[in-house]
């Protein structure tokens, strides 16, 4: 799944194909723009490597799979053409760039023990004996079976 594969889907399916709305996607993939450094490629006579495969949409696609789905690398690299090795990079430099901007912080443990106020509720488990049928003599074979060993 790709960006162009999703980016007409209607709001509803896109949240639940990506895990985050498209504003908030739209959001991350600005924000990422903003703070990610420029591609050399730009700038004439700077040119040194291939020129970068993906699209940032598609980079924040990535870092959404793997958080969501739990994908190996390799799986995303393959889906999205790359190497195992280019995924991390992408993937890692990406989840810095987000964290630098302040704004997809979660709150630490300690504001959130100290936020919430927890409702208690105690159940009351006693032993009780399982109601099972009560053996008889009657299913029990008494004699000795020859012929089984």
């Amino acid at each position: 799944m790709k960006w162009q594969d999703i980016e007409n889907s209607s709001p509803s399916e896109f949240k639940r194909l990506v895990g985050v709305g498209k504003d908030l996607f739209k959001e991350m993939t600005d924000e990422a723009l903003r703070l990610a450094p420029q591609s050399t490629h730009k700038v004439t006579g700077a040119k040194r490597g291939p020129k970068p495969k993906l699209s940032m949409e598609n980079q924040v696609l990535m870092l959404l799979m793997y958080y969501r789905e739990y994908r190996t690398y390799l799986h995303i690299a393959k889906t999205f053409g790359v190497s195992e090795a280019q995924c991390w990079r992408i993937i890692t430099g990406l989840e810095k760039t987000l964290l630098k901007s302040g704004l997809f912080h979660l709150k630490g443990k300690k504001r959130l023990l100290s936020e919430d106020s927890f409702e208690v509720v105690l159940i009351d488990v006693a032993e009780s004996p399982i109601e099972r049928p009560k053996k008889s003599k009657e299913n029990i074979i008494q004699g000795k079976r020859k012929g089984i060993p």
